[in-house]
């Protein structure tokens, strides 16, 4: 059974910086798949923040509400999702979660596009 392991997160000033990761265990097989973030702000329903296709160049893709402060990233070798936050905002306090589409590199932005799923991970942000 394929498990997505998130790491990093915590709690942070505004203005302040956190990262994630995610990889999956054992690591994912294929060579096409996606890989996602997500975001359950209390209150609101789980959202899409970002995600990267496991092909090609440029295509990643950063939600409107937080480009220009967040970062998605692949390490394609480790098969691991990063995501650098910038300047945080008390309003991206959420559980984050790391999402997997296998065998496909067209990814989408819903929930139900994704077949895997971490646990969720903390991000808490201080105003």
């Amino acid at each position: 059974q394929v498990r997505l392991e998130e790491s990093g997160g915590g709690s942070v000033q505004a203005g302040g910086s956190l990262g994630l990761s995610c990889a999956a265990s054992p690591p994912i097989n294929d060579d096409n798949y996606c890989l996602g973030w997500f975001r359950e702000r209390p209150g609101k329903e789980r959202e899409v923040v970002a995600y990267s296709p496991s092909v090609g160049e440029g295509r990643s893709w950063v939600s409107d509400s937080v480009r220009g402060r967040f970062a998605i990233s692949l390490d394609k070798a480790k098969k691991t999702i990063y995501l650098k936050m910038n300047n945080l905002k008390s309003e991206d306090t959420a559980m984050y979660y790391c999402a997997a589409d296998l065998d496909t590199v067209v990814c989408g932005r819903r929930t139900h596009d994704y077949s895997l799923w971490g646990q969720g991970i903390q991000v808490t942000v201080s105003s």
